[in-house]
C-alpha cells in the first residue's frame, strides 16, 4: 500500500509540473510577436483618441478590446476602463515590472499623460484555466486517495489481519480471534477461518488432556511396578543366601543372579519412566539440603556392585543438592558405564569455583562426536548403542540432567580420547 501513495504522490508531481510548463508556455504565447503588433495598434489608437480628447477623457467610448488606464504626468489616473485590478498604485515603473504594455500621450511633441494596458480579460481566463485544471488535478489526486483508504480499510487491512491470523495458528496461538468487522468484503470467509481455530483449539484442549491423562497412567503404572519388582530382588536375595554354594547348587545360582539382574535393570527403567513422566506433568519435586560431599561415596558404592570404580579423594565440603536425586544420577551414569563400556571407571573430584567436579570417566569406545549433543536428549539413543543390543530407553542421561540442573548444577558429556568422560558439576553449599 506504501507503493501506491508513493506512486499517487509522484503522479501528482508530474501532474502539477505539467502544469506549470502549460502556464510557461501560455505566457510565452502571450509574449508573441503578433500579440506585440496587436498591443501597439491598440496602444497607438487609444494615445491618438486620448489626445484628442484630453480635455475629456470620459468621451472615450469606444471598445478597444482590452483594458487600459491612462495617467497623468504625475502619476494620478485620469481614465480606467473600469478594470478589476487595483490601480492606485500603477505607474510606468510598475507596468514595467508587470510587462503591461505602455505609449505616452504626446501633444506638440509634449508629453501629457501616458497609457497603460491591462490585459486583465486574457489574463484572467488564463488564471481561471489553470486554477480549474490545478482543482481538476486536486480532485483527482483525492479520490486516488480515498480509492487507496478505501482499498486499504475493505480490502488490505482484512488480509493483513488473515496474515497474522495464519501467524498466529501457525505458532499455536489458538486463543486469539479473527479481528472482524461489520464493513468486512470478507466476513464469512473470515468467520470460516475463525471457527476454524475454534475447532483447533478444541481439538488441542483434547489432545492436551488425553496426554495427561496418559501421563497420569503410565505415572500410576510405574509406581504400582516398584513394589512387585522390590519384591521379586527381595525374594532373590533370600533364595540366593540360602543356597548353599557348591557345585551342585551353581546353576541355580546363576539363574538367581539373572533374574536379579534382570529385576534391577526393569527397576531403573521404572523409575527413569516415573521420573519422565513426573517431569512431563510438572509435578517433578526435588528438595536440595546441605550434605556432606562423602555421600558420592556412598552412593558410588551403592551402584558400582561389580567394583569397577576408582576414585580420588573427596573434598571435605558442603555440597546442596537432593541426596536422593543425586544418587538416581550417579546411579544412571554408572548404568550406562556398564551395558556400554564394561571397564573400568575413574572417578576424579575437584573444586571448581563455586562447584565441586565429579568426573566419571571410562574406557569404551566413547560416542561420536556428532551425538555428544543430543545423548542428553529425551528417548534419544544414539547408533552406536542401539546397534550394541543392549536394552536400553534413552532416558537415563536425560534424567541425569535434568536432575541436575534441578539442583542447579550441570551435566556435561565429552570424549576423552581414551574413552567417554561425564562431568558433574555439583553446587557448594
Amino acid at each position: 500500500m506504501k507503493n501506491y501513495y508513493r506512486l499517487v504522490l509522484l503522479l501528482g508531481v508530474i501532474y502539477f509540473a505539467a502544469v506549470m510548463i502549460f502556464a510557461g508556455l501560455a505566457v510565452r504565447k502571450n509574449d508573441s510577436s503578433a500579440k506585440q503588433e496587436t498591443e501597439i495598434l491598440q496602444l497607438n489608437s487609444i494615445a491618438k483618441d486620448a489626445e484628442q480628447h484630453w480635455a475629456n477623457l470620459q468621451e472615450l467610448d469606444q471598445d478597444y478590446g482590452t483594458d487600459f488606464v491612462i495617467l497623468d504626468q504625475n502619476g494620478r489616473i485620469l481614465y480606467d476602463s473600469d478594470t478589476n485590478i487595483a490601480k492606485d498604485h500603477l505607474s510606468i515603473e510598475k507596468a514595467i515590472k508587470l510587462r503591461y504594455p505602455y505609449a505616452y500621450v504626446t501633444r506638440n511633441d509634449r508629453i501629457l499623460g501616458s497609457v497603460i494596458l491591462i490585459d486583465n480579460q486574457q489574463r484572467r481566463q488564463m488564471f481561471n484555466l489553470l486554477l480549474l485544471v490545478g482543482l481538476l488535478g486536486l480532485l483527482i489526486l483525492a479520490g486516488a486517495l480515498l480509492f487507496g483508504l478505501y482499498v486499504r480499510k475493505r480490502v488490505i487491512v482484512p488480509f493483513q489481519n488473515l496474515r497474522d491470523f495464519a501467524g498466529n495458528i501457525a505458532e499455536g496461538k489458538l486463543d486469539q480471534p479473527l479481528a472482524m468487522n461489520r464493513d468486512n468484503l470478507f466476513g464469512a470467509f473470515s468467520e470460516s477461518f475463525d471457527i476454524m481455530r475454534e475447532e483447533l483449539a478444541q481439538s488441542r484442549r483434547r489432545e492436551i488432556e488425553l496426554q495427561k491423562k496418559e501421563r497420569e497412567l503410565v505415572a500410576s503404572l510405574s509406581h504400582d511396578l516398584k513394589t512387585p519388582i522390590t519384591g521379586i530382588k527381595l525374594t532373590t536375595e533370600l533364595l540366593k543366601a540360602k543356597t548353599s554354594p557348591d557345585d551342585e547348587n551353581a546353576d541355580l545360582t546363576e539363574k538367581l543372579d539373572s533374574i536379579y539382574k534382570k529385576a534391577d535393570q526393569i527397576d531403573i527403567l521404572v523409575n527413569d519412566l516415573f521420573s519422565s513422566t513426573l517431569e512431563d506433568l510438572g509435578e517433578f519435586k526435588v528438595t536440595v539440603s546441605d550434605e556432606e560431599a562423602l555421600i558420592l561415596d556412598e552412593i558410588v558404592k551403592k551402584y558400582d556392585d561389580r567394583g569397577l570404580s576408582v576414585s580420588t579423594p573427596i573434598p571435605e565440603v558442603l555440597i546442596r543438592v537432593d541426596r536422593r536425586r543425586m544418587s538416581q544420577v550417579i546411579g544412571n551414569i554408572i548404568s550406562n558405564s556398564y551395558k556400554y563400556a564394561g571397564t573400568q571407571i575413574n572417578i576424579v573430584y575437584k573444586l571448581v569455583d563455586e562447584f565441586l567436579e565429579m568426573r566419571i570417566c571410562d574406557h569404551g569406545p566413547g560416542v561420536p562426536e556428532e551425538e555428544l549433543s543430543l545423548i542428553t536428549n529425551k528417548f534419544y539413543r544414539g547408533k552406536q548403542w542401539v546397534e550394541s543390543g543392549e536394552d536400553g530407553s534413552g532416558l537415563g542421561l536425560y534424567i541425569a540432567r535434568m536432575l541436575m540442573e534441578k539442583m542447579d548444577g550441570e551435566l556435561l558429556p565429552m570424549n576423552t580420547g581414551d574413552g567417554f568422560d561425564i562431568t558433574l558439576l555439583i553446587p557448594l553449599s
